[in-house]
């Protein structure tokens, strides 16, 4: 068996292993809970929404989702060369650090995922594409923010760069796909999107 063929088989083995182990097995409810009243206040580019929920087993619960006010957002990894990964370096306010991450951004109004992502690596990195797969959507906290951020895989790179909304020019930082192990130990990246992708990334491109 190659190593192609072990990866592909261990996944469909943990696959196999989570539908036998779905919640209905266990007798839990998997009938989603009814929303009886909702309630949103904008607060500048977000909206907060106030639900009172009622579940199956008859016991209501209020909560609180964060809603952005967009079209979704892109996080892009972009591959110049083989094993080699492109992060960049800039100021994220809400930790007030500079962190390392994979470029990103919010999708404009009209565009796919596909032209968004290549629009973001070309602002943010001075690369475009000419092959982009999106990967999969990830969420940041489902229990609280309905945001959805589709993960897409750049290769082809050719220079091109568009002018972004940056307050300041953002560094580009290549890394090995094989040295993740120290990259997420770095304090100064904590972004999980950026982290959860990278490894994805990695694992596509050792199976394809």
């Amino acid at each position: 068996m190659t190593n192609r063929d072990e990866n592909q088989y261990r996944r469909e083995q943990v696959r196999s292993s989570a539908s036998e182990r779905s919640p209905s097995a266990y007798g839990i409810s998997t009938t989603l809970p009814r929303i009886e009243q909702t309630e949103i206040v904008e607060v500048g580019n977000y909206s907060i929404e106030h639900l009172k929920v009622e579940f199956t087993n008859g016991v209501r619960r209020d909560f609180h989702r964060l809603h952005s006010q967009g079209y979704g957002s892109v996080i892009i990894a972009a591959i110049p060369e083989p094993g080699i990964v492109m992060l960049i370096r800039e100021y994220s306010v809400g930790v007030h650090a500079y962190e390392l991450g994979l470029p990103k951004g919010r999708m404009d109004k009209g565009e796919s995922v596909e032209e968004a992502a290549n629009r973001e690596l070309k602002e943010e990195v001075g690369f475009g594409a000419r092959r982009l797969t999106c990967l999969r959507t990830l969420s940041l906290a489902p229990t609280y923010m309905s945001n959805r951020t589709h993960l897409v895989l750049a290769e082809d790179l050719y220079e091109e760069r568009l002018p972004g909304d940056e307050p300041e020019e953002l560094e580009v930082v290549p890394w090995r796909l094989d040295q993740l192990g120290d990259l997420m130990l770095r304090d100064d990246c904590s972004e999980a999107r950026s982290l959860a992708g990278l490894f994805m990334v990695r694992e596509y491109l050792a199976t394809r």
